[in-house]
Formats: C-alpha cells, structure tokens, sequence
C-alpha cells in the first residue's frame, strides 16, 4: 500500500479533480459519509439516543466534519458541532457544508476563546462519542490558544475520533506540533499518512481506517509516490518455493564475521537465524581463541577460527583467511558482537575492495566503519547497513532526537551517502533503497527491543541475500517475518522478558507461509 506526505496527499486531490472531474464537494460528502461510517461502528448497539460532539476548523477537514455531522444525525444521534473559528470565515466546500448543516436544524457553537472551550467541558463529558475535524495534513505551525485548549478538552472524552490525521500531528514526520489529540480511532482519506505510522505520531492515531473517498486507484498507485507500507503480498510476491530436486548448495552459503569476547552469543543468534530463514549452509568466522567456544554454541551452523587481534578481536590479520574461505560463499554479514575497533575498520575496507557478493554490515561492523561510510558509494556488490538509531547518529553525525524526529529522511541520507540500501531499524522499521522508494513496516511490538534481535534479522537478512534475493526484497522479507515472530512470542509469553532466541522457533513455519502463496 502507498502512503502519502502532506504534499502528495494534495497533488492526489487535485488530480482527481482536474484529470476525472471528480469535484471537491463529491471528495468531501464521501470522507464525511465515511467517518460516520466508523463512528457508528464504534458506537455499536448503542447509536439511538447517542451523544456526538465534533470540533470543527476552518478547513476541508472542518467540512468534513460538517458532512459526518448530517450522517450521524440521520442515524438518530444527537449531533453539536463546535466550530473554533466564526461561521463566516468558512469558504470554498467547507463553507456550503456548514450551510447545509445548519439548514437541516443543526447545531453549531462558536468556540472562540480559552474561556469558551473550557465552558464547553460540561457537555463533552456528557458525550458518548467526540469528532475531531480542527486540522487536516497541512499543519506546520505550533498549536496553541483556543485551539490547543479544545485538543485538552477532546482528549477527555470517552471514545475520540479522527478524520484524516490526529490535530496536532504533522503528517509527514509525525511529529507533535504542541498539543496533539490522542485519538483511538483515526479515519483517514484515500491512504495511510506517513505521520500515522512515526512515532509520536502513531502513538496518537490509534487504530487506523482508510476511507475510501473515490479517488481512482491508479492515482493512488501511482510509482511516483515513493513511501510504501509492506504487508503480506508483499512478501508473498517476493519468496519463492524450493525446487524439487534442488539440495544445500542451491540455497546458498552464508558467511558471518561476528564475535568477540564476551559477545559470542551474538554470532551464534545470527547463525542459527539464518538456517532458520532458508539459507544452505552457514558458516561463522570468529576470533581464533573463541572458536572452540563456537564449535560447542552450535550444531547445524559451521565454524571457522580466523587469525586474530592481540585484543583477540578480528582485523587486518584476519584478512588472507577470509579471502580464501569465501571463495564458495554467497552473501557475507559483518558485525554482530565483532566489536568496534579502527582493526575492524581496515577489515572491511580490505574485504569491500576485493570481495564481490553481497554483504550486510551491521552493529559493531557499522560503528567502526562510519568514518569510511562513504566509501560505499560506488562499489559493485550490493550492500545493505541495518543501524539502530544509536548507529545512525554515528554514520550521519547527528544527534538521535534529530533522527528520529525524521526517520525516513535519515535513512534516504545515508542512502545517498552511501548507495547502499539502509534498514534503520526500530518501531516501523525504515527500508530505504537506491532507487528512491521507502517503505515502512508494521509487524513488530516492544518485546523486541532487547539484547540480540538485531543479531537475529542481520542473519535472516544474510540468508535470504545467500539464496539469491536483492538486496530490497532480502531487507523486506526479513525485516517483516521478524517483527511477525516478535508478534507470535508476544502472543505465547508477552512483551515482558521476551529475549532473542524466542524468535527462533517461529522463521520457518511464517517463511513458509508466505512460499508460493501468490
């Protein structure tokens, strides 16, 4: 599914009235139908008799609103709406719905100040269910005055309502432009919004319905639009099934330079994540001196010792080892438990110059590279960097508030820094490619944010590069049936004391589920 920045969700509208005649009146009399729509589905059994209040503002949104208003009174609900600007500043479709609204007896109170809002509080408890139509997703500005003081009073209600995007929520970065309604339910036009799915933003949507609001499905596919939300179909176009006569060396072999003392756990998870997601044969290349400590961690996983640091760490020293062992191998995951050192540094920069197949550098493998990160540009093989924030704000030198203030815009920096495709993990995973799409994904919950699930999707991702995927299709298939087992242990044990090697034993049952399935 496609997701819209504030920009294209206007370019969207506009093209379907200037190319399919569709005007903006029919655009809004179909949103509007549409959230009533959601609202009598959560009011339920209890609609005749119901109270709704809607605060309304002085946009498209606010005509919404209007709309939603002359439906939800047809059903039998006693309807105010609250309008936070005066009635004749209303124009355009906004204006002719509040006519509407008024001609059919309904009723509308101006709320112009503080005072005013705060007046109001008496009858919004008394409310069943509270609209919210102040702001739509071109809000850039700082809320505040009355309109703040009516988003406090909206987040008392019992069951609150939002068309299109929470107000107060900036619909590209999610960001909370001063006071921002905690909506539980948002209804939103034609597409999710970008600001729905980043955080805060999300945390203020709730649950989120796309309103189709008429729009031709060909303007909302269109390539153009670059931010996409993964699901299922996805991963179902991109996974293939097994071929019958097919054996382990058909389904590639995946080398992992990982471990240092203490972190040897860290290898051994990517290891066994990777079998588990599909790959042949999997070798893990660790500091010499821990390699009888590897050799006992695993079973299906091969190990190799490789010369080491005299911090017994892998470097430079490691190198003619690791030229000569990957001679047979398919895709390369550096990093996990390595531990960042200028040695390791100079390990990679040797291994990308001279070794072709495609490569992953993650967690320690990332922080000491970052101040070559650069170098990426230009290589042949495919790379893919999976950075946490933490690691992001090495690789861009910016602080982690500012990352995650814009993730998406993060990631497609260091994309056009590195010409790598960039996993910038953590809720909603960020997958940011070469060619300028971005997409979201939303399996996952805060049970994976714990020691080692990194270590597990660096060697899913590993393995599905190892059995011939690009590098987009590995990222996305790994990133989205790693959050669905996150998804899967929560269910069986919960988000509390989840740890990394509970994801194990989901992979394979959820890989296979996706197999052939298109």
């Amino acid at each position: 599914m496609k997701i819209a920045d504030a920009s294209t969700i206007r370019d969207i509208d506009r093209v379907a009235v200037e190319r399919y005649g569709i005007t903006g009146l029919q655009l809004m009399e179909n949103a509007g139908r549409g959230v009533a729509v959601v609202a009598l589905k959560e009011l339920g059994d209890a609609v005749r008799g119901s109270k709704a209040a809607i605060f309304a503002g002085k946009g498209n949104n606010g005509g919404d609103g209007y709309v939603a208003a002359r439906h939800l009174h047809n059903a039998g609900i006693a309807v105010t709406v609250y309008t936070l600007c005066r009635l004749d500043e209303l124009k355009g479709d906004a204006a002719a719905n509040a006519a509407s609204w008024r001609k059919m007896g309904g009723r509308v109170e101006e709320l112009l100040s503080i005072e005013a809002v705060k007046a109001a509080a008496e009858s919004i408890e008394k409310s069943d269910i509270v609209i919210d139509a102040i702001f739509g997703t071109g809000l850039s500005e700082e809320v505040t005055g009355a309109y703040g003081e009516a988003i406090k009073l909206i987040n008392s209600a019992k069951k609150i309502i939002s068309i299109d995007i929470p107000s107060g929520i900036h619909a590209t970065t999610g960001a909370v432009l001063g006071e921002a309604v905690r909506a539980h339910v948002t209804a939103t036009m034609a597409m999710p919004k970008l600001g729905l799915l980043l955080f805060p933003g999300r945390a203020h949507a709730g649950r989120v319905e796309v309103v189709d609001i008429g729009v031709p499905g060909e303007v909302l596919d269109e390539p153009s639009i670059k931010w996409n939300l993964l699901g299922p179909s996805d991963i179902s176009r991109i996974l293939k099934p097994r071929k019958s006569e097919s054996h382990k060396s058909s389904h590639g072999h995946l080398l992992i330079l990982a471990g240092s003392p203490g972190l040897t756990g860290a290898a051994y998870m990517s290891g066994a994540a990777a079998l588990r997601a599909g790959a042949g044969l999997v070798t893990v290349g660790v500091p010499e001196s821990l390699h009888d400590i590897m050799e006992v961690k695993t079973t299906e996983v091969m190990t190799a010792g490789l010369p080491e640091t005299p911090g017994r760490r892998l470097g430079t020293a490691s190198y003619e080892e690791i030229r000569r062992i990957t001679a047979n191998k398919s895709a390369l995951v550096i990093g996990p438990g390595a531990g960042t050192s200028e040695e390791l540094m100079k390990l990679i920069e040797l291994i990308l110059q001279d070794i072709h197949i495609p490569v992953v550098i993650d967690a320690d493998g990332l922080n000491s590279f970052a101040p070559m990160i650069a170098s990426l540009k230009g290589l042949k093989a495919e790379v893919v960097l999976t950075p946490h924030p933490g690691e992001m704000s090495r690789l861009l030198n910016m602080k982690i508030q500012a990352i995650q203030a814009d993730r998406v815009g993060a990631a497609e920096k260091l994309v056009e820094l590195t010409g790598a495709t960039v996993v910038l993990k953590g809720a909603y995973t960020v997958i940011a490619c070469p060619n300028g799409q971005v997409y979201l994904n939303p399996t996952g919950n805060p049970g994976l944010a714990t020691a080692g699930t990194g270590d597990i999707l660096a060697g899913m991702l590993g393995a599905f590069l190892a059995q011939g995927y690009n590098a987009f299709d590995a990222s996305a298939a790994a990133v989205y049936i790693h959050g669905l087992a996150g998804d899967e242990a929560k269910k069986k044990s919960g988000e509390l004391g989840m740890i990394a090697t509970d994801l194990l034993g989901y992979i394979p049952s959820l890989v296979n589920s996706f197999v052939g399935t298109v």
